[in-house]
């Protein structure tokens, strides 16, 4: 017997007249089972570029979404801004996009699983991965609050990392609550050894958050230190950013299968800074368009 569920009322999840849900403001049709984030509402076109087919382009705010075909491949491409706080409005909006009925506003009985993959930025934390590298994220902990919004299952080994985790950033007991969660193992297979691969934090901001100093003094002075030196197995932290342990936690919560590729533009180590970050992304979106588009 198929479940029967409430509808979900307006003012939970907004529909437009039009069908479309709110703000990345796509009907249900119009999204691809495979997605790419980024975060810059202008790095949505330089990658629909290498698109065989664009069949159709919306915005909405910072929003901005291309879906078309590689090959027999079809791909939506997505901004999402900046911050965890906007990937809690995407990754609902794209999850209410393949299980929610819009005509009737019931989760669907035959739920669907979405391949979320991020193209992003990122600052390295380690000597050895310099600008212009490309990581591929094994795992993500998120600095920041979003998931503790929500019933997060998290896996034995996942909840040793984040307590390892913990411990050695000096954490515990502090204001920040970590958590850790694994991204698609699956997907990561297909990113071979030109990507480093390797932990992901996630910052809730740019300037302390990520221990920088411009005229504010630090609450978390040796913050970006112990990033760098934590070592659970055979994983480290490669890099840390502003978007992709909320990916990782929220796929996990609505089971989508996530993971997050970026561009190394700074080594926070080294204190150094691409000289051609641009040429570096394109490379990215390119080599990495091609990997995605080469698997079903």
């Amino acid at each position: 017997m198929q479940q029967e569920f409430e509808p979900i009322g307006q003012s939970e999840l907004i529909i437009t007249p039009q069908g479309r849900v709110y703000h990345i403001n796509l009907k249900p049709d119009e999204l691809a089972p495979t997605v790419i984030t980024v975060g810059d509402p202008d790095r949505v076109s330089e990658v629909s570029k290498y698109f065989d087919e664009i069949e159709f382009k919306t915005q909405h705010r910072e929003f901005v979404t291309h879906t078309g075909r590689i090959g027999k491949k079809r791909i939506s491409v997505l901004s999402s801004g900046i911050g965890p706080d906007n990937i809690d409005i995407v990754m609902n909006e794209l999850d209410a996009l393949v299980n929610v009925d819009f005509e009737t506003r019931r989760i669907k009985n035959s739920l669907s699983s979405l391949k979320i993959i991020r193209f992003g930025t990122s600052g390295s934390l380690q000597a050895d991965i310099p600008v212009d590298s490309l990581v591929a994220s094994s795992h993500g902990i998120g600095l920041d609050n979003v998931l503790h919004y929500y019933k997060l299952e998290q896996s034995d080994a996942e909840n040793a990392l984040q307590q390892s985790f913990e411990e050695h950033a000096g954490l515990r007991n502090s204001s920040i609550h970590p958590y850790a969660v694994e991204g698609s193992s699956d997907i990561l297979s297909w990113f071979g050894a030109n990507y480093h691969k390797g932990i992901t934090v996630t910052c809730p901001g740019f300037y302390a958050p990520q221990g920088r100093v411009v005229r504010a003094e630090l609450q978390f002075p040796h913050l970006v230190d112990r990033l760098s030196g934590f070592r659970f197995g055979e994983h480290r932290i490669t890099n840390f950013e502003m978007e992709t342990s909320a990916i990782f936690g929220l796929g996990r919560v609505f089971g989508h299968q996530c993971l997050a590729v970026n561009t190394i533009v700074a080594n926070r180590v080294n204190k150094t800074f691409s000289q051609d970050p641009k040429k570096s992304i394109e490379k990215m979106i390119s080599g990495s368009l091609e990997i995605i588009a080469s698997h079903d």
